[in-house]
């Protein structure tokens, strides 16, 4: 389950700041609430979720409305197999077919790992919040990663909700981008 993987991450790092993770029934709301716009991808192998990823709006103004924010979070014992940047070439993929110019994603840091996924699927640096969060005893930087989807232009389309697209065959192949480079390994 979903909630399962993200759990660890409220409870024992500070990568989430949230101190106590949702219920099931908490989770299921804030995926059904992301879904009514924007895409939640999930990654599974042989039944076994392996990682998930999301895009939510980057900020309530509507000038903010073509730019997202991105999250990627992969299962313990399946980090570096290649499932993060799966499911992040297929989101990004989705998100371009859906009009969006903008992808940024906050990292806690220090988070190597982190950084290095998203600077390899082409994010770049641009800021850090100091001391932004409070968690595990430790006051935490937040730094912050950009990846232009679409070259920016006067009077932009609309983005397209979800629902619009999720039929089209530019979504079918938006899906499957991400799995073009993936190699899995054996569990373990």
């Amino acid at each position: 389950m979903v909630r399962d993987i993200y759990a660890r991450f409220c409870t024992s790092t500070p990568v989430s700041f949230e101190a106590e993770p949702p219920t099931v029934e908490q989770m299921r709301r804030r995926i059904g609430k992301i879904v009514e716009h924007l895409p939640c991808l999930v990654f599974a192998v042989d039944g076994e979720l392996l990682g998930y990823a999301y895009a939510g709006a980057h900020r309530e103004r509507a000038a903010y409305r073509w730019s997202v924010d991105v999250t990627v979070y992969v299962r313990e014992g399946r980090r570096r197999s290649g499932v993060g940047r799966a499911l992040y070439g297929s989101l990004v993929a989705a998100l371009k077919v859906q009009g969006y110019f903008n992808a940024y994603a906050g990292i806690t840091l220090p988070n190597a790992a982190s950084v290095g996924l998203h600077e390899a699927v082409g994010f770049r640096p641009f800021a850090v919040y100091r001391g932004v969060g409070y968690k595990l005893g430790a006051w935490h930087d937040v730094g912050w990663w950009h990846l232009p989807l679409a070259p920016l232009v006067p009077e932009p389309e609309e983005p397209r909700p979800l629902p619009v697209v999720r039929d089209t065959p530019e979504w079918t192949a938006a899906l499957a981008m991400g799995l073009t480079d993936l190699k899995p390994r054996p569990a373990g």
